[in-house]
This record gives C-alpha cells, sequence and structure tokens, in this order.
C-alpha cells in the first residue's frame, strides 16, 4: 500500500464550493481499480488549505489508472480551478508502525 499526498491550498473564500465539488469528485475517485480509500482535511491555522490523503495498492494504480482514466478528466474539471498554487502530489511507503512486516 502506498499513501498519495497532496495539500491543496484553495482559492480564498472558496472552500464551500470545493467541498461541495470534492464531495461529488470523490466519487469518482472511489470507483477506480487500486484504491483503498481516502481522506480530506482542512487546515485549522490556515484558512482555505488541505491535506489530502489516498491511499492506493501501488503507485502504478495512482499514476496510470487514475490520472490516466477518463474519470481523472471529470476530476480535474470539478477540483483542479479551485487551487492556487496547484498542489505538489508525493507518494510514500510505510517506514515505522502498526501492521508493518519486520524485515528481520
Amino acid at each position: 500500500m502506498i499513501l498519495e499526498t497532496a495539500q491543496p491550498q484553495v482559492r480564498p473564500g472558496q472552500s464551500d464550493t470545493f467541498e461541495v465539488a470534492f464531495h461529488e469528485a470523490q466519487a469518482i475517485i472511489g470507483s477506480m481499480p487500486g484504491y483503498l480509500g481516502h481522506e480530506l482535511q482542512r487546515c485549522i491555522e490556515r484558512a482555505d488549505h488541505y491535506m489530502l490523503l489516498v491511499r492506493w495498492e501501488s503507485v502504478e494504480h495512482h499514476a496510470q489508472g487514475f490520472r490516466q482514466s477518463e474519470g481523472y478528466q471529470r476530476w480535474r474539471a470539478l477540483l483542479h480551478h479551485f487551487y492556487d498554487p496547484f498542489p505538489t502530489v508525493l507518494h510514500y511507503a510505510q517506514a515505522a508502525g502498526p501492521g508493518l512486516q519486520s524485515t528481520a
């Protein structure tokens, strides 16, 4: 499992509209092969800042499966115009914590 992270900064005053659009968009990502779950968190200290976490079976499920799908075109149309600047997307593999298998 990998964790995709993005920290979208929404244009000032558009958070409510963004959250409505995200509610629709989450059905798109949830239907993708390799999707395992997601959460969108709103920042307490900074207005219009969010943290998006998406769990995928592999980077390929996100980068090729989702990003090259027709669903991604709809996702992009629903959400990308809210971002300023466009968020950096990174992928992480678990290094420690519950459920991690020891390699020793």
